[in-house]
């Protein structure tokens, strides 16, 4: 019987993963944050995303009395699920632990079924690094970009916008560029002496992964809001990549004529000035005659994971009542782990 059912989700990106069990009601029963499940992030790949995620979906299961034989349905965004023939290898996973009922793909869908009442639209994510995914009404998806290569435009994020400024400050020392109030700010930011030892410096921030990227972020903002020419041709840039990326995804899949656009990540949710989105909005506004509707993801992406999973299960959206239940359940879950994390 349906009342007996349960419902996995799961968030699983490079650094952490959220597995979360749920009524198919909508009730909150159970959930495990650990580390990464990415087969990128591992020397055996797949056999790795295997044995870590079956162990943690098996201990989900037995500390709550129950077997896969109770699961009616899982959904999984993953990091690592960008093209098909790792989209291929992880269903083989999923199967493998035991789910027949299940979607997997890009954690930028996870965006869509948590932003959009529908479960339907596009999902910019704009964080440390940047993809777009579209779910139509007929049920295509199509992601674009998320390769981390500028081959598939993804020339936004933290990490490329990070290197541009740094490109900025290279330029005008060495290569003709124009000068940039960000220049000063950069130097003291890394305490960098002089120009003549830049780019070691800068190299090495890179090299040992230790770019101070939300810094740098809100120099450049200022930067662009007083006017300065060299941050606002890099806003530029990356706004119009984001935008080539959202309504390219958008006219490749059957869309009607009103579309919400899901915005999501740190750079979009988090930025301190509103340049950025006025500019990617404006450019978007030029490649369609889609009527957008935007929206802020503010609540946790692994929400998606849970109301794609009871979609699956009912076979359609659920209503605003179980909705807001799973909304509310996770964010619990998130302020909790957030806290903790202050604490320590």
């Amino acid at each position: 019987m349906m009342d007996h059912k349960y419902i996995i989700g799961v968030d699983g990106g490079n650094s952490k993963t959220d597995y979360f069990l749920f009524h198919i009601q909508g009730n909150f029963i159970d959930h495990i944050r650990a580390g990464t499940c990415s087969h990128e992030q591992f020397s055996d790949g797949y056999a790795s995303t295997y044995r870590i995620m079956g162990e943690h979906i098996l201990e989900l299961l037995a500390r709550n009395q129950l077997s896969m034989e109770d699961i009616t349905a899982g959904a999984f965004g993953l990091a690592g699920a960008d093209i098909p023939s790792q989209k291929k290898q992880l269903s083989r996973v999923i199967e493998q632990i035991g789910f027949t009922n299940y979607a997997v793909d890009n954690d930028s869908f996870l965006g869509i079924k948590a932003g959009s009442e529908s479960g339907i639209g596009i999902c910019s994510i704009n964080g440390s690094g940047t993809v777009t995914g579209g779910i139509s009404p007929s049920g295509n998806r199509l992601q674009v970009g998320g390769l981390g290569s500028e081959l598939t435009g993804d020339e936004a994020g933290g990490f490329f916008l990070g290197r541009r400024v740094l490109r900025a400050v290279y330029d005008e020392f060495y290569r003709m560029g124009p000068p940039t109030n960000m220049t000063e700010q950069v130097m003291t930011l890394l305490q960098i002496p002089s120009k003549d030892v830049m780019i070691e410096y800068a190299m090495n921030s890179v090299l040992q992964k230790s770019l101070p990227n939300t810094q740098l972020m809100q120099i450049l903002f200022a930067c662009a809001d007083e006017g300065d020419s060299v941050a606002l041709e890099i806003i530029n840039h990356t706004a119009r990549q984001l935008a080539n990326s959202t309504v390219g995804c958008l006219h490749e899949l059957d869309f009607e004529k009103e579309v919400d656009i899901i915005l999501a990540g740190s750079v979009w949710v988090k930025a301190e000035s509103p340049i950025l989105l006025e500019t990617y909005k404006s450019y978007v506004e030029q490649l369609t005659d889609h009527h957008c509707r935007y929206k802020l993801l503010t609540i946790p992406p692994a929400t998606g994971a849970v109301l794609w999973a009871l979609e699956l299960a009912y076979g359609q959206p659920v209503n605003q009542e179980t909705r807001n239940r799973v909304i509310q359940a996770v964010e619990q879950i998130h302020a909790h782990h957030t806290n903790t994390r202050l604490i320590h």
